[in-house]
């Protein structure tokens, strides 16, 4: 049982987050470099945001958002 789960640290120690040490390395060299992967989530999420907001935009637009203060029954 013990090379079983030697064999589970052996997977995520060295092989799975062998990137992420990478990473780590590379922040002596350059931070941006480092910090790629925070750059990527960041761009994703500003794409989502605005996305979102462009489709609350057109439901506006439209007139089918229910802006009734007692569409929720805890609001009466």
């Amino acid at each position: 049982m013990t090379a079983f789960f030697e064999g589970i640290q052996y997977l995520f120690v060295n092989i799975l987050f062998a990137p992420l040490d990478f990473l780590r390395s590379l922040e002596l060299v350059t931070w941006f470099g480092a910090n790629t992967i925070n750059w990527i989530f960041m761009i994703i999420c500003s794409a989502a945001i605005v996305y979102w907001i462009k489709q609350l935009r057109i439901f506006d637009d439209a007139g089918t958002e229910n802006q009734d203060t007692t569409a929720h029954s805890f609001l009466k």
